[in-house]
């Protein structure tokens, strides 16, 4: 991730920006954020709240449950906001959002400007066209299909601290498997190189 406070071209990617209108009537320091491919743009391990406008790249938002099971949520390229939801609400502790390729964003602290942004109308009516739409496609998406090995990958990344799987018992019972199957899954994981074993069920996520 790589953060840019060059005036003109900031001033260059608002000017190009489908919502320039909005953005030029706000009184805010806004600077780019570049980042490269399987990159999180926004996840729950991070602090700082930010509103992110996509002008270069497409991103992918999704959500990891407790027993790893990944759903797609929404897909999302120039002009898709990031961070519309967490100006009304806590941030969720399970949605994602990951760089497809090479992105560029406009971005801004959300805490910093939060009070004046709900007094912009016209910003207001950004949001909630923008989460109407995120509505429309959440209803049209399933839920990816998951092996029982991509759910143990997507668990130990997200879910584990340290990237770390700690008792097969306990683990198998929030991934709705038996101990056996969790077993076998993690030897064929540690054969293939994905994960390392550090202990009597503890498996470390590479």
């Amino acid at each position: 991730m790589e953060r840019i406070y060059d005036k003109k071209k900031i001033r260059d990617y608002i000017a190009k920006s489908k919502y320039h209108a909005v953005l030029d009537a706000l009184d805010i320091d806004f600077y780019l954020i570049k980042y490269e491919k399987g990159e999180l743009v926004s996840s729950p391990f991070q602090n700082e709240l930010l509103f992110q406008i996509v002008e270069q790249g497409s991103i992918n938002i999704y959500l990891i449950r407790d027993d790893g099971t990944r759903y797609s949520l929404s897909t999302g390229t120039t002009d898709y906001l990031l961070g519309d939801m967490d100006i009304f609400y806590p941030k969720s502790s399970n949605i994602y959002a990951e760089a497809a390729e090479s992105l560029t964003c406009i971005s801004f602290s959300i805490e910093q400007y939060k009070e004046a942004l709900l007094s912009e109308n016209q910003f207001l009516i950004l949001l909630c066209n923008s989460l109407s739409a995120k509505m429309g496609e959440i209803t049209a998406f399933d839920a990816a299909p998951a092996s029982l090995t991509e759910r143990v990958t997507s668990y130990m990344k997200y879910k584990c601290r340290d990237k770390t799987l700690q008792g097969i018992e306990k683990t198998a019972f929030r991934l709705h498997c038996s101990a056996r199957q969790l077993q076998r899954v993690l030897n064929q994981m540690e054969s293939s190189g994905l994960v390392k074993k550090s202990g009597k069920g503890t498996y470390k996520l590479k």
